[in-house]
């Protein structure tokens, strides 16, 4: 398994214009095998090979399997670290990321697909530790300020409770695939009165020496509007996830109150 990509693979990755071209058919519709990729931009497959392997070592592209083909998703990672480390502490390049993530969803709202939604992160800690910090409900209060309530079974129940005391259920959903500590799948119902199938949650957790990597795979989303939602949501929960395991305490703000604010 591939090690935190640094910053400077990172520049090198989208110094190429192919690369970023890929990005962009990515963007368009995440989630692609190498097959719709050389459709879509009109390669020869080992050229692209070649530039999506650079993409990934770089962290800016994950693949997962399905079966026997390999799909693209886009990793936003190592772009949000880039805004977070030069571009969020000056105001008017923040307003300027903000107008451009209103210009995209305003683009993926003229589509008629929504695609899956992949975060990947690295955290210092074991894949026994981050499968605790998953489905421990004292945990999960700490940094997401909900209790995951289950006994993690395939086939059992699962509730995120909300952890200030007044038992109210944001979402409920199904336990499909449990493998301590490497594999949870769940259904995910935000809205379980609306007559639609739910979406599915998957998290993958590898380990290597030292570190973890954790991927989040958000799938079957009903609507534009939740991809925008999880697209803001999963970074800023797994951000309090990764300072707890690191660091023993979550973010001194939580990280959700940040878009709240740039938003008010």
């Amino acid at each position: 398994m591939q090690s935190e990509p640094d910053i400077d693979a990172v520049f090198k990755a989208l110094a190429d214009g192919t690369r970023r071209l890929l990005l962009d058919r990515l963007r368009e519709h995440n989630g692609q095998t190498l097959r719709e990729l050389c459709e879509r931009v009109d390669m020869a497959r080992q050229s692209l090979t070649q530039h999506l392997d650079i993409l990934e070592r770089a962290g800016l592209v994950t693949v997962l399997r399905r079966g026997r083909e390999r799909v693209h998703y886009i990793n936003p990672t190592p772009i949000h670290d880039i805004e977070q480390r030069w571009i969020s502490v000056f105001d008017r390049p923040r307003l300027d990321v903000l107008r451009a993530i209103k210009n995209q969803a305003e683009e993926y709202a003229m589509t008629t697909t929504v695609p899956s939604y992949v975060y990947v992160t690295y955290i210092h800690a074991s894949a026994e530790h981050v499968w605790k910090a998953l489905t421990d409900a004292d945990l999960t209060a700490q940094y997401w300020f909900h209790e995951n309530v289950s006994d993690w079974e395939p086939g059992s129940p699962w509730e995120h409770r909300r952890a200030d005391g007044s038992g109210t259920i944001d979402v409920v959903g199904k336990v499909l695939e449990s493998e301590p500590p490497t594999k949870l799948v769940l259904t995910f119902e935000d809205s379980p009165e609306e007559d639609r199938s739910p979406s599915v949650v998957t998290f993958l957790v590898e380990s290597h020496r030292d570190i973890v990597r954790l991927t989040v795979t958000h799938e079957n989303l009903p609507n534009e509007e939740m991809l925008q939602g999880i697209s803001r949501g999963w970074p800023s929960v797994i951000a309090n996830l990764k300072s707890l395991l690191e660091t023993g305490k979550v973010l001194p703000q939580a990280p959700w109150e940040m878009d709240s604010a740039a938003h008010a």
